[in-house]
């Protein structure tokens, strides 16, 4: 059992002003990665604090849950899930995004937020507003299963976008203002290379006449949040109604290839 240094854990939030200011998905998340950067630093002070990558496989036997689980699929706290709120005859992505997705649709909404104060593009506004969101249904290879979520109703530029922004973090470039995450070195470990796949992706991207979609998206990637700033979907209605082909069955019923991911979200305490 880890100690927890209420005071050294408040400073790492950013204050008491800054935790107000937090959702409790937002806290929860806060903490897991609190206490992974406490364990792997106590373990790997031999690498300033991020563990390698042979570290971080040796914790897999001690763990009672996959690091691939959906954020949405558990409950960070430790405890009991809730029962779901129900969702209208026919849910619109707004709704889903505040009945659903809620385990990253603060880090999506506050995203979009920054994209648009820098005036970005709405089609980016809009790929930032969603890149994340499969985040709560599957963590790993993230990027293409939100692009798989939204191909359907979106544009190939917003697809593109939300499908290689996940594979770009791994790739600075300082001329688009984009450095690699020191979250990353805790996560994957300190001498984390990306596989062979990942690097041709990247290199077939860096090429490509939309580049600068995805990369934009990796920009505006917030792991922090403004402390005492609460975001609302509901700020982001026109863009989505602009960027979003919403069916009319509602999502999950339309009869589109990706329909059942949409219904696993709606229903994700379904036996079968």
């Amino acid at each position: 059992m880890i100690d927890i240094d209420r005071r050294a854990f408040m400073a790492y939030l950013g204050g008491a002003a800054a935790v107000a200011g937090m959702t409790v998905e937002a806290r929860a998340d806060a903490l897991e990665n609190y206490l992974a950067a406490s364990v792997t630093a106590a373990a790997s002070a031999a690498t300033s604090g991020a563990p390698t990558v042979a570290e971080l496989e040796a914790q897999i036997p001690a763990r009672n849950y996959r690091r691939g689980v959906g954020n949405g699929m558990v409950n960070k706290d430790g405890g009991n899930v809730a029962l779901l709120a129900p969702l209208p005859s026919k849910p619109t992505l707004a709704d889903f995004i505040r009945l659903r997705l809620q385990s990253n649709a603060e880090h999506c909404l506050q995203s979009a937020r920054q994209a648009r104060l820098r005036n970005m593009d709405e089609d980016i506004v809009f790929a930032c507003l969603v890149h994340d969101l499969s985040l709560s249904l599957m963590r790993a290879e993230h990027g293409f299963w939100s692009a798989q979520m939204f191909e359907p109703y979106v544009s190939e530029k917003i697809t593109f976008a939300i499908r290689h922004h996940a594979s770009l973090r791994f790739f600075p470039d300082k001329d688009a203002g984009y450095e690699y995450p020191e979250l990353y070195r805790t996560m994957f470990g300190s001498d984390y290379v990306p596989p062979p796949h990942q690097q041709e992706e990247y290199r077939w991207v860096r090429r490509h006449r939309w580049y600068m979609a995805p990369r934009l998206v990796t920009v505006n990637d917030l792991y922090s949040f403004e402390p005492g700033v609460k975001v609302s979907v509901d700020q982001f209605e026109d863009v989505i109604g602009r960027h979003f082909r919403q069916p009319k069955e509602g999502l999950g019923f339309d009869g589109s290839p990706v329909a059942h991911i949409w219904r696993t979200a709606a229903n994700p305490d379904a036996p079968l």
